[in-house]
């Protein structure tokens, strides 16, 4: 993902909304996304280690991981069922397969038992009322990709819509704004922060980066391990480091046995991070 390609997701997540708000105003979606039942809340374990886990059928780092949307249901339930705190959902078309749709059948399959959270480059806050309005529980915001006034329009329609939001950061700069972010909504959205150990230009994930960054972390907020995550040893790994949770997409997707791999993660999470 380099600065090129965020730029570019940006220009067609704009496009995106602009064809959505033709069909359906802002206002029209606001009433829309509140009239439905109230968003499932992110809980977090008393055991100090969770995971979020994915639903992707494609990313540009690993290519195809899944053929279609016929057995989401089923997966995502997976998920909760062993124990993951929420379900990541990409609705981003062109390089991740994703749709709306998706989050819209993974948040009912979910039957209220974790949210949902809307994985996408959002832009804009008409977003966040798609999101609300398609069940979700949450939001990924990318720090890297948004002016601090734009970041706090979404933060603003998550504190109305009621989404837990999930900053994601790539840096120290990153992390620093994310912080005062933290400081500047404490009490009025339930934030978490999160660090994509991916490197920006070559989408290879760099060895030692989220245990590097760790330092870096906002104190008093959960702290999210994003990438590259993939088996029990890595999820004990990050938890010593002091992450929280952790996002695990590629590696869920293409295990034989989804819920065998998340108990086994939250296992020797929790017992590193004891």
């Amino acid at each position: 993902m380099s600065l090129d390609f965020l730029a570019a997701m940006a220009q067609a997540s704009i496009a995106r909304v602009e064809r959505s708000r033709a069909e359906c105003s802002e206002a029209q979606l606001r009433s829309l996304a509140l009239a439905r039942p109230a968003p499932v809340p992110l809980r977090l374990s008393s055991q100090g280690f969770d995971l979020i886990a994915e639903v992707k059928l494609r990313s540009p780092a690993a290519g195809r991981l899944g053929e279609s949307t016929a057995d989401l249901g089923a997966r995502v339930a997976g998920y909760a069922h062993a124990g993951a705190a929420a379900v990541s959902i990409l609705t981003e078309p062109a390089r991740f397969d994703g749709s709306l749709e998706h989050l819209r059948l993974g948040a009912a399959a979910l039957h209220g038992i974790v949210p949902a959270m809307r994985k996408d480059f959002l832009v804009d806050p008409y977003q966040v009322w798609e999101a609300r309005a398609a069940g979700a529980g949450g939001v990924l915001v990318i720090l890297r990709m948004l002016t601090d006034d734009s970041i706090r329009a979404l933060l603003d329609a998550a504190v109305e819509s009621g989404l837990f939001v999930l900053l994601e950061a790539f840096d120290e700069a990153d992390l620093r704004h994310a912080a005062q972010l933290v400081e500047d909504y404490a009490g009025r959205v339930q934030l978490l922060v999160g660090v994509n150990c991916r490197d920006l230009a070559t989408l290879e994930v760099v060895p030692g980066r989220l245990e590097a960054l760790s330092r870096s972390l906002p104190r008093g907020v959960p702290a999210v391990a994003e990438s590259g995550l993939s088996s029990a040893v890595d999820a004990a790994r990050l938890a010593r480091a002091g992450y929280g949770v952790a996002l695990v997409g590629s590696a869920l997707m293409r295990a034989a046995d989804p819920g065998a791999l998340v108990r086994s993660m939250l296992a020797a999470g929790r017992a590193a991070g004891s």
